[in-house]
């Protein structure tokens, strides 16, 4: 028990680190991390306890066998609540002031903690802090505090869950009524990255100790001039920003997490959270059910932006869908035969679409559309291909790339490389603008033109004289025509959209909403250019799965009964209206597409990658989740929608005074999202 008065380091630290697992329990020179912050605190001489506080986590058992090893005193506490352990902690040895160091900092200096406290009892203050505004290096926060502030802080946070802060949210939101002090460093460091969160900093601050060694208690300044003299070493983790740990969720932590060790940090550009909201999206959800999405925080996100990427057309995790894929995995998903809902779902889309004769399989978009260009190259001896709008991934669609024409400029990510695609494709695959005739006729003149591929439409009203033209151009040329309906299939109505407009490709494409949610793609197409998948190799393993079968069965089936397409597009039609409506109330310049069911809009200014921001900002603050994309669902109801435009409305009382002059960054939480590709439609 320590003495009445005593002052002790809380030092906060947990193996279970998103970013940087059993951080630490890393070795610097054959000292652990933690080993070398108790080390480094144990110079202080105004500090009369060291304490590691810990959670209860079966995981941290490690930690504690380690710190029993080395008797160093700890606490175990509350797996969710920082502020929880350590108030209990506290009371437990008897600590009337608290000095709050985290694992997250191996160069705290001990002088600088001495100096803290000693400022902490001549002022006589409830806190102090040297973050308020930063002015040290990021790993050299340090937060003092009485118990008594810490015993008030507790009684309004102390049962909360998944607050990983002890005071500091508190501080923040309160700092007007509370006697604090902050003390700032005249050498003004703050864009000076010593803590540990990452790999980059660990190697960093290994050869920082390394510098040193065998010293271990060198000083904050020494680092400083050490970098001042060596400031290419000091570049390893500069791609990160400063700690945010406070203001990171547990999502965005997770996401800088995963940038370290998966490439690009997930599978699908479209669920960056850079190009949504930075340093503030969920990134990362437990279950879904409707429109409603559970994230890995607790929280309960209603879903007004793409619906998984627009697979969802009769909402999250639909019962009678998740039924049948349930009685597929019981029955066995995956066997030396063959699934027989394969044929079943053959004859289904040939049933829909009369002009198909055949049907192929795959899981992705991406395979489905190479598959489509394979199968189209292997039925004639002219193998480059016209195309418009977005194909996937694969080495025939990104070679366009490869020739950059000023005229098109990228079509995909700007900036984003080709590496890996063959220099040899360039000029085998050649995009057009949709709705331009000339151009295509003037591409199809010049060049041995054997497929053309194109979106049928995407955001807007599909223009079918074009289609027409372009029906009427494959035939005269002897080119087959392939539509990739991915996207608008099953959308404006049972089966593609091309049905409505009469005109049928050659071959054409689905996915997305085909399986609610569960990987399937079809391609359909003629028998004379089908037929030559056997002229070819096109095979593989979970091609012959049966989850994506069974789900695109019952998938049809519920929207022929329900006429999905007849609810979504009700509903998509409300909110174009409701756009607009606002766009003129507000006197607010926007593009809003014409297609009821997938809406996008933009704002006519220079703000506009500011304003999108901006709204996937303030609605997420009232748990929606909105970007300039609307994917309507069977889910979606009246409710959601007057929720949404209610809060749309005070955005753009926001915009319009933006469109006046004043600073949109002045509303800004983050910076704006990146900007996303174009497409050629």
């Amino acid at each position: 028990m320590a003495l009445k008065n005593s002052v002790a380091v809380l030092i906060q630290a947990r193996l279970n680190s998103k970013r940087f697992p059993e951080k630490v329990i890393k070795k610097i020179n054959n000292q652990t991390i933690i080993q070398l912050i108790h080390e480094r605190l144990s110079f202080c001489k105004e500090v009369d306890n060291i304490i590691v506080v810990t959670t209860k986590e079966k995981k941290d058992d490690k930690l504690v066998r380690y710190l029993s090893k080395k008797r160093i005193k700890f606490f175990r506490g509350n797996n969710e609540n920082c502020l929880n352990r350590y108030f209990y902690a506290a009371k437990k040895f008897n600590v009337q002031t608290v000095v709050r160091v985290t694992g997250d900092c191996p160069l705290v200096d001990s002088k600088l903690v001495d100096e803290f406290i000693k400022e902490f009892k001549k002022k006589k203050v409830e806190y102090l802090s040297n973050t308020f505004p930063y002015s040290f290096p990021d790993g050299l926060d340090i937060e003092v505090f009485s118990f008594d502030f810490l015993r008030k802080v507790y009684k309004v946070d102390g049962k909360k869950k998944q607050l990983e802060n002890v005071v500091i949210d508190y501080f923040r939101k309160n700092y007007k009524k509370i006697k604090f002090s902050n003390i700032t460093s005249n050498l003004k460091n703050s864009d000076v990255r010593l803590t540990l969160d990452h790999k980059a900093d660990y190697d960093l601050i290994k050869n920082i100790y390394s510098h040193f060694k065998p010293r271990i208690n060198f000083s904050w300044k020494e680092v400083i001039n050490y970098r001042k003299k060596n400031p290419k070493i000091f570049l390893i983790n500069k791609q990160f920003d400063r700690n945010e740990g406070p203001q990171l969720s547990i999502g965005q932590k997770l996401w800088e997490r995963a940038k370290e060790i998966i490439p690009g940090g997930n599978m699908l550009y479209s669920k960056n959270p850079d190009f949504i909201l930075p340093k503030k999206w969920p990134s990362y959800y437990k279950k879904t059910k409707g429109y409603k999405i559970w994230g890995i925080d607790n929280k309960i996100y209603s879903d007004m932006s793409t619906m998984g990427v627009g697979t969802n057309i009769l909402g999250y995790s639909n019962n009678e869908v998740d039924k049948a894929v349930q009685k597929a995995v019981k029955d066995g998903n995956l066997s030396s035969f063959n699934s027989p809902e394969e044929v079943t779902l053959a004859e289904k889309l040939i049933e829909i679409h009369p002009w198909a004769e055949m049907v192929r399989f795959t899981r992705t978009g991406g395979e489905a559309n190479s598959v489509a260009i394979r199968i189209a190259r292997a039925s004639t001896s002219r193998h480059t291909v016209a195309f418009c709008g977005y194909h996937g991934w694969h080495d025939w669609y990104l070679s366009s790339n490869l020739s950059r024409d000023k005229k098109l400029g990228f079509h995909l990510f700007p900036g984003v490389q080709i590496k890996g695609v063959p220099k040899q494709l360039k000029k085998t695959s050649i995009p057009f603008f949709y709705g331009d005739l000339d151009n295509l006729k003037k591409i199809i003149k010049k060049e041995k033109i054997g497929i053309i591929k194109m979106e049928v439409a995407r955001s807007n009203k599909p223009n079918i004289k074009f289609l027409k033209d372009v029906r009427k151009l494959c035939d005269k040329n002897n080119i087959i025509l392939i539509f990739d309906e991915c996207t608008t299939g099953f959308r404006e109505n049972y089966g593609g959209l091309h049905k409505t407009l009469g005109v049928n490709p050659d071959i054409a494409i689905f996915g997305k909403t085909l399986g609610n949610g569960y990987a399937i793609n079809a391609i359909i197409g003629k028998k004379k250019f089908m037929s030559n998948v056997t002229s070819t190799f096109i095979s593989s393993t979970f091609w012959g799965e049966r989850i994506g079968y069974v789900a695109a069965l019952k998938t049809l089936e519920i929207m022929e009964k329900n006429k999905s397409w007849k609810k979504i597009n009700h509903l998509g039609k409300k909110i174009i209206k409701k756009l607009k409506s606002l766009s003129k109330a507000y006197n607010i310049k926007m593009n809003i597409s014409q297609m009821p069911s997938i809406i996008k809009f933009n704002f006519i200014s220079k703000n506009d990658s500011h304003y999108k921001t901006l709204i996937t900002q303030e609605m997420l603050k009232r748990n929606i989740l909105a970007t300039s994309s609307i994917y309507i669902s069977c889910a979606h109801d009246e409710k959601i929608l007057k929720k949404y435009f209610d809060i749309l409305r005070t955005i753009f009382l926001i915009i319009r005074k933006c469109e006046k002059g004043y600073d949109i960054n002045n509303y800004l939480d983050v910076p704006s999202a990146k900007k996303f590709f174009k497409r050629l439609n």
